[in-house]
């Protein structure tokens, strides 16, 4: 259905927005305070963030049923 193919795109991206703007805020945090203000933290948490919620609508997509 049309409908469900939405919604499963719209929790998709609302879940990869939420995962990437955490992994930001962690980055940010584990930058500013333990790695004396050096990028990488920040790519690795937009990195994670990314790789998790792909991961997830991967899940959402191939097993609807679950």
């Amino acid at each position: 259905n049309e409908n469900d193919l939405g919604e499963k795109w719209d929790k998709c991206l609302t879940d990869m927005a939420v995962k990437i703007g955490a992994g930001i805020g962690l980055g940010i945090v584990f930058s500013a305070l333990a790695f004396k203000r050096r990028p990488w933290p920040i790519a690795f948490g937009v990195g994670a963030g990314f790789g998790m919620s792909y991961a997830n609508c991967q899940h959402v997509f191939k097993y609807p049923e679950l």
